[in-house]
């Protein structure tokens, strides 16, 4: 019989040859006992060697699907345990749980708008390139390699007494080695923080509007999730469930409103965890950015009961695809979260952790923040003064003094339509329901200042403001 293969002289000729007849055996197009053309034939119908023909036909004999009778040729044997062939599904039976439909994936970031006010991500110019590459070029000596075991789910030990420092230095928050955890990124730091405090069907509270992966990656592990509103103090504590047994806040500056939870409901916070029994997390997000003195204590610093969980991560600083984050926990907590470091992932990129810890020990990361520190706070000024003076109009800005971005309350018009109208004009500004957990009709946009150049701020808002004008 004459066998149908296509074959692409760019990839191996062999593997083709023995994938088309294996799928012709498995689809049933070609029928068990039925005698394939002999090895010779094959080849020069294909034009290929014989040995191609020969080599793919011996894997086949392996592996079940033909059988080889001296003298006879080669023949379809019947499929394993005496299955009829079917054709190949385009989607396959299976289907996930019911929790994994409604949750979204990542949006397409490869379109740029002209004045990129995006939010979330810091300028990847300014990363320190060069030095980055020599340090991580050294990691992968054998020096530096040694046994090229795994390493323990910690994290580098080097890299976790330098994080203690920073934290108790740079945020006055009492930081020890042993008790912090190396993650990749805050986010695997939330799912942990999951797996370890909360039963399926256990209640966390996280702010609305807010930052969304909590919710998310809880809701994904059955954890029942309640947004509790936030005002020009930051999470309103009176109004939290009480039979919640963990709260989600970023109490430095308010994701994505920008305002910072006020010393008084900090000390109400932690005096309600006491009371309900409850855990606390605290995200840092993006506190290294501030441009004022003024500085509030962190509820890690606040705290006496040893029920706050502080997270951070690298990703604002240097760049959030270096997957780099850490997670500052209470001694009693610590095998679990451990255990559950080693059956998610085992641990963090040993390389990566170790260039950080020499990034740091050098002093690369203090002169890296400073400078970058300097860039933002002259756009930040920019886009304060502009939300002060012409863009006034329209918005109402929410004060505040810390991060990556600014926001603002739309007047007149819902925030949709003004940011529909804005990415008409070429300027990329976001609402909160797009960026945050946040209710449909939420009049607050967002001007992230990470990635747009400095010089292109006044002009990108200009041409805001006259969009804003022309509605």
């Amino acid at each position: 019989m004459e066998v149908a293969i296509r074959l692409d002289r760019t990839e191996g000729l062999t593997r083709q040859v023995y994938a088309q007849l294996r799928d012709a055996v498995l689809d049933g197009r070609l029928r068990p006992a039925e005698a394939l053309p002999s090895s010779r034939a094959l080849a020069e119908q294909l034009k290929v060697s014989r040995n191609t023909v020969t080599t793919a036909y011996e894997r086949l004999v392996a592996e079940g699907f033909l059988t080889g009778r001296a003298g006879a040729g080669t023949f379809v044997n019947a499929l394993p345990l005496g299955e009829s062939a079917v054709p190949r599904s385009p989607f396959g039976p299976l289907t996930p749980r019911a929790v994994w439909s409604p949750l979204p994936v990542p949006p397409d970031f490869a379109e740029v708008p002209e004045f990129d006010f995006r939010v979330g991500a810091p300028d990847a110019r300014l990363f320190p390139y060069a030095a980055w590459r020599r340090l991580l070029t050294n990691q992968f000596q054998p020096s530096a390699v040694g046994t090229g075991l795994p390493a323990e789910p910690a994290g580098h030990v080097g890299l976790r007494t330098l994080i203690a420092h920073h934290l108790r230095t740079a945020r006055t928050i009492e930081a020890h080695p042993q008790d912090v955890l190396v993650t990749s990124g805050a986010q695997q730091a939330l799912d942990l923080i999951g797996r370890v405090l909360l039963e399926p069907g256990a209640t966390a509270a996280v702010e609305e509007p807010g930052y969304a992966p909590p919710r998310l990656v809880w809701e994904s592990q059955g954890i029942r999730v309640t947004g509790v509103p936030v005002d020009d103090q930051g999470l309103i504590v009176d109004a939290l469930p009480t039979d919640a047994r963990l709260v989600y806040v970023t109490p430095s500056h308010q994701y994505p409103t920008g305002v910072a939870l006020s010393l008084q409901r900090r000390i109400e916070l932690l005096a309600w965890a006491r009371r309900h029994d409850a855990a606390i997390v605290e995200d840092d997000y993006d506190s290294e950015f501030r441009y004022t003195e003024q500085q509030l204590e962190p509820l890690h610093s606040l705290d006496r009961s040893g029920r706050v969980l502080y997270v951070g991560s690298f990703s604002k600083v240097l760049l959030p695809t270096l997957r780099l984050g850490f997670l500052l926990h209470p001694p009693s907590i610590r095998h679990a979260l451990h255990a559950a470091k080693f059956v998610t992932d085992w641990h963090t990129n040993l390389p990566i952790q170790a260039a950080m810890a020499e990034f740091i020990k050098q002093g690369m990361y203090a002169q890296h923040l400073r400078r970058v520190r300097r860039v933002y706070r002259q756009r930040h000024e920019r886009i304060t003064a502009a939300l002060a003076g012409p863009l006034s109009a329209h918005l109402t800005a929410v004060p505040s003094s810390v991060g990556l971005h600014l926001s603002a309350i739309v007047r007149g018009a819902s925030a949709s339509d003004a940011v529909i109208r804005a990415r008409a004009a070429g300027v990329g500004v976001a609402s909160f329901p797009e960026i945050a957990m946040a209710a449909a009709d939420a009049p607050g946009i967002a001007f992230g200042y990470g990635m747009i150049d400095t010089h292109r701020i006044d002009q990108g808002l200009d041409r805001l403001h006259r969009c804003l004008d022309n509605d």
